[in-house]
């Protein structure tokens, strides 16, 4: 009989988080369609990756954002970034 303990191997993996105060598919922002960066939406419809609204709302795209008003703090935040642009 062998009184070898079975070796225990721990794999690390490094992940580097933004501070960033996200929300995950809470009630009525999943009655809106959401600004994204086009870029980032593309990639998100074609590898399924989640996506960051202006919002902060978390989610992997899958419907046609034009059957859905706008969400109302994405439009604010999306207004004022361009009023800061002039």
């Amino acid at each position: 009989m062998s009184t070898e303990q079975p070796k225990t191997v721990t794999i690390v993996k490094e992940r580097v988080e933004e501070n960033l105060d996200l929300r995950l598919d809470e009630g009525d922002h999943e009655r809106f369609s959401h600004y994204v960066p086009k870029a980032k939406l593309t990639e998100a419809m074609v590898m399924g990756t989640p996506v960051i609204a202006l919002c902060g709302k978390v989610w992997v795209p899958s419907r046609n954002p034009d059957r859905f008003p706008v969400c109302p703090e994405c439009k604010e935040i999306w207004e004022s970034l361009q009023s800061n642009e002039k």
